[in-house]
Parts: C-alpha cells; sequence; structure tokens
C-alpha cells in the first residue's frame, strides 16, 4: 500500500527510499519514480538519512553526468580498434582471446594456456571489423548509458567487468585451443541481462527489452563466427549479478551486490583453470 495513502494499493516503490508510493504520488525522475518527501530533500517520515542523499535505484551515488562511464568505454574500445587497425594483426594476436596457438611472429606457443591470462580482459576491447564494433557501441551506448544511471558508476563498471570476463571464460572452456574470440558482445550481454532485472524491477513494460534480446540471440546463433558462447556466458552473469544489484536489501545492499560479483569472478576463475588444467 501507498505510504501516504494506506488505502491504495501499488506495485511501485521510490526509487530513492524505496517506499511505496500510488500513481498520485509518483514524480517523474530520470530513472523510475521518487516520492514526494525525497524530493523535497527527504523531510517527513521514512528513512529521512537515504533519502537525503540523491542515490540511484541501485544505491549509487547519483552524478552530474551519468554516462560519463559509458562514453569512457566507448572511447576505449574505438581507440584500440583504431591501434588494430593502425600496428595490424600482430597485435590483434597478442591480446585476442585463444587458448593455445603457436605465433612465429610472437615467439612461439601463444594464449591462455600459456599463462596469459590478460587475454581474458583484453579481448573485450578488441573487434574485428566495422561492422562488428559499430553494432557494438551502438548496443554499449543505448543500453550502457540508462543502465549506468540506474545503477551509478561502481556497481556498473563492476557488472561490465564481471559479464565480460564472464563470457571470455566461458568461450576459454568451450571453443578450440586456436579458434580465436574479441569483441565487447559478452559484457554488453551482461548489460542486457541487468537491465531486464532492472526493468522487471520497477514494473516497466518488458516487451521492448525482450524482443531486443529474442533478435540479439537469434543473431547470435544463426550467423556464423559469433562466439555464443561469450553471449551466454555474458547474459547468465548479467542476469545473476543485474537481480543482486537492484533486488539487494538496503542495510546489506554492498555485502550483496559486490559479494555476488566476488562469487561470480570466482566460477569465472574455477572455469579458467579447468580449461588450463585439460590443455596441459
Amino acid at each position: 500500500m501507498c505510504y501516504r495513502h494506506p488505502d491504495r494499493e501499488t506495485g511501485v516503490r521510490c526509487t530513492r527510499c524505496e517506499r511505496p508510493i500510488c500513481p498520485e504520488c509518483m514524480i517523474s525522475a530520470s530513472v523510475g519514480f521518487q516520492c514526494h518527501d525525497c524530493v523535497r530533500g527527504g523531510s517527513g517520515t521514512g528513512p529521512t538519512p537515504a533519502a537525503s542523499r540523491p542515490r540511484t535505484v541501485a544505491g549509487g551515488t547519483l552524478t552530474a553526468d551519468p554516462r560519463l562511464l559509458t562514453k569512457l568505454l566507448i572511447g576505449i574500445n574505438l581507440a584500440a580498434y583504431l591501434v588494430q587497425l593502425t600496428v595490424g594483426d600482430s597485435f590483434t594476436d597478442r591480446f585476442e582471446l585463444v587458448g593455445r596457438f603457436y605465433s612465429y611472429h610472437l615467439g612461439g606457443l601463444q594464449g591462455v594456456t600459456e599463462g596469459q591470462y590478460y587475454r581474458l580482459l583484453t579481448a573485450m576491447f578488441l573487434h574485428g571489423g566495422y561492422a562488428h564494433i559499430l553494432f557494438n557501441m551502438l548496443s554499449l551506448w543505448w543500453i550502457g548509458g540508462p543502465l549506468e544511471a540506474a545503477l551509478g558508476r561502481a556497481r556498473y563498471i563492476a557488472l561490465y567487468i564481471v559479464s565480460g570476463l564472464a563470457g571470455s571464460a566461458l568461450t576459454y572452456l568451450l571453443v578450440e585451443p586456436g579458434q580465436p574470440s574479441l569483441g565487447a558482445s559478452g559484457a554488453i550481454f551482461g548489460l542486457f541481462g541487468a537491465t531486464a532485472v532492472l526493468m522487471r524491477r520497477l514494473n516497466y513494460d518488458m516487451r521492448p527489452i525482450m524482443a531486443l534480446l529474442v533478435i540479439n540471440l537469434i543473431i547470435t546463433f544463426e550467423v556464423s563466427n559469433i562466439a555464443w558462447q561469450a553471449h551466454i556466458g555474458g547474459l547468465v552473469a548479467g542476469v545473476v549479478t543485474g537481480y543482486a544489484m537492484v533486488h539487494a536489501p538496503r542495510h546489506r545492499r554492498a555485502l550483496i551486490q559486490y559479494g555476488t560479483c566476488a562469487l561470480v569472478l570466482a566460477l569465472t576463475v574455477v572455469l579458467v583453470l579447468i580449461r588450463t588444467a585439460q590443455l596441459t
């Protein structure tokens, strides 16, 4: 029931203090709705200290530029792609995700199995062509910007990195050792999953995001030369981590949110160690 009108049932909560609010009490915010007390600066009953500090739905701090990290991630991806175009295959071969391969110009065996675990991360910022990077960066802007505003910077970048590494780990586990993989798709699919969880949490219409996700999954499995393992690994990690981000109770919010990130990373490490043991 609405905290100001106990006779009115509602399924919407204030994105700052999480008190239930009816349509009359809803004040539109950048993400979701806020109650009258939070908009007025925390006056009235309820959890005043939390309400007086602007927070995102996940407990993050509101910032002047809620898309800053998304812009930086796009910039890093574009810069890395320019280096790929300038330096050539020698740069891509050194940083793409591959289990094990022999490279004459790099001097022998290369790959994650040879201890080059950084490839699990660096491959997230490389791309295989103009269409590849264009599609990924557009998706990152459309999905990542609003999600960053909803989660806050720290939680957003944690979700991005965890989802990308989970996608890399599943790819490393399942593909042939010499088959390369690269791209931000694993991390972006994690953002898709977390966005779906967030929209469900805010009682928004799920049809647009679900349709977009289904289309992307169809492309994943129907188009050749796409590492579906990275997409699925990132999606699962994004759903799990996103659920912890937006559903964690306030009094243990940070512990649950970052603890879930740590658990997903631990599982990622386990998958990598299992595959490395298989190939050595």
